[in-house]
């Protein structure tokens, strides 16, 4: 692996038409590619292709060494829901990163999946095999992985028309008034600090739904369902209207009553690719999130 720290020198420019520029014989399709596996950060976070970048700022480019193998299989514990020709339905443990990043190159969801399916490593992108959605490192519960380039194709699709549903069972401090509505709220990099998300005037259209499930000692469980697919989109949401989920560390602050963030993708529902029939898969509350509950309850 080569690293590169770069300087922005044209303000406005795309983030891959820069890079393009600035690093010589990589090409566009390239840049693009790097970008997509966040091998490129700006100021330390990463973005998008068509970022516009601002005078001044600091792009750091991981450039892995033509023909560089993929991610390696490793033997991963994972539980699977289901599983079909076109997708496999993961049901992701809290602590396990979804896939390779810098800092993250082994150990993750993708690895273990790779030693499950090992022709996943040909469905998409190098870095993110079959993955068109993702979850938090501490959030746990339900995500759907493409298993060929059609299903991958037609999940995307889906996605992008908001055809998927996921709801998300959320611990937050506080009691939402009124106890069901809908935030919406743009999201983009917080000006500050470029490793968080923020609601920001100028961000991306983002929508989150939320349901009060029962209120508990000063705080809410809340059934939650993001209507757009935002990086950290149900944390800031939620944090933005003054209710932060329970030990989010980033958004809120760390808590005793759970030793992570108090998030769990509950539902997932979509269509599959091969027959186009609705399908919906459940998750129960795991170990540690049932046991914070039951100790408020007490």
């Amino acid at each position: 692996m080569k690293t590169l720290e770069l300087t922005a020198d044209r303000p406005g420019e795309r983030l891959d038409v820069f890079l393009s520029r600035a690093v010589a014989g990589l090409s566009r399709s390239r840049a693009r590619r790097l970008i997509d596996d966040r091998l490129v950060t700006v100021d330390g976070a990463p973005e998008r292709p068509s970022y516009r970048l601002p005078g001044g700022a600091r792009v750091t480019a991981t450039l892995p060494p033509a023909g560089e193998a993929g991610p390696e299989a490793e033997r991963i514990p994972l539980t699977i829901v289901y599983q079909d020709e076109d997708v496999i339905v993961v049901d992701k443990a809290a602590g396990l990163t979804v896939h390779p990043a810098p800092g993250h190159a082994t150990g993750t969801l993708v690895n273990a999946l790779l030693a499950l399916v090992p022709e996943l490593a040909e469905v998409g992108e190098r870095l993110r095999p079959g993955i068109v959605h993702r979850l938090d490192r501490d959030t746990s519960g339900l995500l759907v992985v493409a298993r060929n380039e059609r299903a991958r194709a037609d999940l995307v699709r889906q996605l992008k028309q908001r055809e998927v549903s996921k709801t998300y069972l959320a611990l937050v401090r506080g009691v939402p008034k009124p106890p069901q509505g809908t935030i919406e709220a743009p999201i983009g990099r917080h000006p500050r600090n470029r490793k968080k998300m923020a609601v920001v005037a100028g961000g991306r259209e983002a929508e989150t739904r939320y349901r009060l499930r029962e209120e508990i000692d000063g705080m809410s469980l809340l059934e939650v369902e993001p209507v757009t697919g935002r990086t950290h989109q149900i944390r800031v949401h939620l944090a933005a209207t003054g209710h932060p989920v329970i030990g989010d560390a980033v958004y809120g602050k760390r808590s005793e009553i759970a030793g992570r963030q108090f998030l769990h993708a509950w539902r997932l529902a979509f269509d599959l690719p091969s027959s186009g029939r609705r399908v919906e898969f459940e998750s129960p509350l795991p170990a540690d999130l049932r046991a914070a509950l039951a100790r408020l309850r007490a």
